[in-house]
């Protein structure tokens, strides 16, 4: 949910633009890995919960990618960026690391 908020703030100041492309992008791949972790929560058998749990780790690869593309477009700075991306990286790792307890 931080990394969520993070993202919402940090998109605020990217190019209008951009809002209905690598904006809503962002946005929805950040709100979809917490999203899909609780909704796999309340499914009925450690398959299923796997399941969105593997979505979860794709929308953050995803993220990770449109992070370093606005990097390089310079809508965020390399501090920002590689910031996001650690924090991405202990996230997918977190979640790999559930998956594969279930």
């Amino acid at each position: 949910m931080d990394l969520a908020e993070k993202i919402y703030k940090v998109t605020k100041t990217f190019p209008k633009e951009e809002r209905f492309g690598i904006t809503a992008q962002m946005r929805d791949c950040a709100v979809s890995i917490p999203s899909n972790i609780s909704e796999g929560a309340g499914r009925n058998s450690n398959a299923q919960f796997k399941h969105f749990l593997e979505i979860a780790m794709g929308s953050s690869n995803e993220l990770q990618t449109q992070v370093e593309l606005s990097r390089r477009l310079e809508y965020l700075t390399n501090e920002i960026a590689v910031e996001i991306l650690d924090e991405l990286i202990q996230i997918f790792k977190m979640i790999l690391v559930f998956y594969n307890t279930l």
